[in-house]
Formats: structure tokens, sequence, C-alpha cells
């Protein structure tokens, strides 16, 4: 068994929990069962869709585990898995929507893992920071991604300062979607699976593919890939899409199938 997280399974939900040591923390070993992980969860047909969450209530993650490097010599460009630390900074065809409920501290490598969902919720006293300037580490994903979710400046100065930013903050910058009271942050991610999993199947792929593959292009250019992206292709060839205008000419709610 992982000593580094632990996985329930809840109809078509997976839920995730970082659990190593106090902060929760993640080594080099642990990022590669991670990778192992999200592709098990990938290529699982009954698992839609994914939760991610922190054990305990101080911590969701203080990513890396430095006194793990300290005391063993790991290196910062270990391999890590190939999608990266934890498994979600550049996961292959990865494309099943995943919820993070921040219960905490979420620093380092555990803020840059949040960084790889799609959309989070936030216990109102959770705290983020990229702190690797401290360590002198460069925050690999953050320098990558942040810049892509808030404005360069309030990027820029989280990486070069490492200074914390509260739940709040992160709620006005568009960093998280939801800031709920302590202890409710699972709750409402559960919530929020709930209503995905009653909306159609297929759409949620497609919309996380085509975002991602045209997060960096001309809309032109955007136009062409989400036309080529299989995800709506298998959208505009399936039963559902005939199914959803039947519902709302019959004025019923629609049947999904997944087909």
């Amino acid at each position: 068994m992982p000593e580094a997280f632990e996985l329930q399974e809840h109809e078509s939900v997976l839920e995730v929990t970082l659990c190593r040591g106090k902060a929760n923390t993640i080594t080099a070993e642990d990022s590669r069962q991670l990778n192992r992980m999200w592709e098990g969860f990938r290529d699982n047909a009954t698992q839609r869709f994914a939760i991610l969450t922190g054990k305990g209530e101080k911590f969701f993650s203080a990513g890396w585990d430095l006194k793990n490097v300290a005391e063993s010599g790991e290196v910062s460009d270990s391999d890590y898995g190939s999608g990266g630390f934890g498994g979600l900074n550049h996961p292959r065809n990865l494309y099943k929507p995943i919820i993070c409920a921040v219960n905490g501290i979420a620093c380092g490598g555990g803020f840059e893992m949040m960084l790889g969902c799609d959309i989070i919720v936030a216990e109102e006293h959770s705290t983020f920071a990229l702190p690797e300037i401290n360590v002198g580490v460069l925050p690999d994903c953050g320098v990558v991604k942040l810049r892509r979710r808030i404005p360069y400046h309030v990027a820029v100065e989280l990486m070069m300062t490492g200074r914390w930013m509260d739940a709040q903050e992160a709620k006005h910058w568009g960093l998280v979607n939801h800031v709920v009271p302590q202890g409710e942050g699972l709750v409402k991610a559960r919530e929020i699976a709930d209503q995905l999993e009653a909306g159609p199947p297929l759409l949620y792929p497609a919309i996380k593919q085509v975002l991602r593959m045209t997060e960096t292009i001309s809309e032109n250019e955007a136009f062409s890939v989400h036309d080529a992206c299989f995800t709506v292709e298998k959208v505009n060839r399936s039963e559902d899409i005939k199914e959803g205008a039947l519902a709302f000419s019959e004025k019923r709610k629609p049947v999904w199938r997944g087909k």
C-alpha cells in the first residue's frame, strides 16, 4: 500500500487523500506512485471524476518532502513520473474532471498539485505559497502554470518573495472557485462531483481537452484544434447529443448514456 496517499471509491468518484506525515508531503517515489495512480484513474471507465484532498485540518500538502531530501540526498530534478510532480503537472491524456478540496496549507509542490486540478474548493483557513525561493529551488510547475491562472505581477511576486496568500485573496484572483467554512471542503467537493455526475459524460473530457490544447494558440488555430479533438468527435457523433435535443423538445430531463 502507498504511504503517501489513500484511495476511496464512491460510485464513479475516486477520492485521493494525501497522507504522508504531518504535512502530507511527497517524495520522488511517492510522486511516481501518484503518477501510476492517476494513469489508472484515467484508464478506468467506471471512475469518471476524482477529488484530491489532504489528511487532517492543518495541511493540504506541503509538497516536496524536504526532510527526506536532507536525509537521502534526493535531487530536485529526480524522476517524478511521466506527469511530473504528483502526476498533475503535465499528465498525458487525462481529461476527466479533478476537484481539489484544499483543507489547510497548500505550499510548494502541494500548491502546484492544486494547480493541476480543474475545480478548486478552499476551506477558509487555507493558505497558499510557493516558498521554494527560500530553499533555492525553482517552482517548476509554478513558473509555467501560475502566470496562466492569475495576473503576471501577482504570480511573479508570489514566486520571487515566497509570500503567503489567504483563501479570500486566492478567491479574488480566481485561483480557487469556492471558499467554505473549515471542515466543509470535502462536503462541497462531493456536492460538485454529484452535480457533474448528473451531466452528460462525454462533454467533460471534450471541454477539458479543448481547453488544454488551445490554451496558448490563436482563436483561428483553436477552432481547427477543436475540430480535430477526438473527444469532440465523440460528442458530435453520440446518441447523447440526439437525446439532449429530444429531451428539450419533450420538456423532460435527458437520460445520458455516455454513448
